[in-house]
């Protein structure tokens, strides 16, 4: 690969439409940046709160234990066709992972250190400053 020489213009046509689209796509690429609204994730919004406890409620209720027991159910027989434990696993799996998703998804989201809580009271007496 040859390298051109810095101290010459760009005198190809072919160099100089491919740097006019590189700028257009930096001039681009940095308007979007620049315009860009500032994200507001996590802070607050009741609005789905009622679409998420309805979901909760039926992967935690009757729905959800009829759908992990077909899933279990599926698994087993799957695993009689097939011979083989894995089906059976995967059918256990999914059930245990439908039933326990609602749990997993608010530890996930609410990311609170209830021990971390507890070693900032702990440790206020040792930062007074008179």
């Amino acid at each position: 690969m040859r390298l051109s020489n810095p101290a010459k213009p760009l005198s190809n046509p072919a160099h100089r439409a491919r740097r006019q689209r590189d700028l257009v796509k930096f001039g681009v690429a940095l308007l979007l940046v620049v315009g860009a609204s500032s994200a507001m994730a996590g802070t607050g919004g009741t609005d789905f709160d009622a679409v998420w406890t309805t979901i909760s409620d039926w992967m935690q209720g009757t729905l959800g234990r009829v759908v992990a027991g077909a899933m279990v159910l599926v698994g087993i027989v799957g695993g009689v066709v097939r011979q083989s434990i894995m089906a059976f696993a995967t059918g256990i799996g999914g059930g245990v992972g439908l039933y326990n998703t609602p749990k997993i998804i608010e530890s996930i989201m609410s990311a609170t250190l209830p021990a971390a809580n507890d070693m900032v009271y702990s440790a206020a007496p040792l930062l007074q400053i008179n």
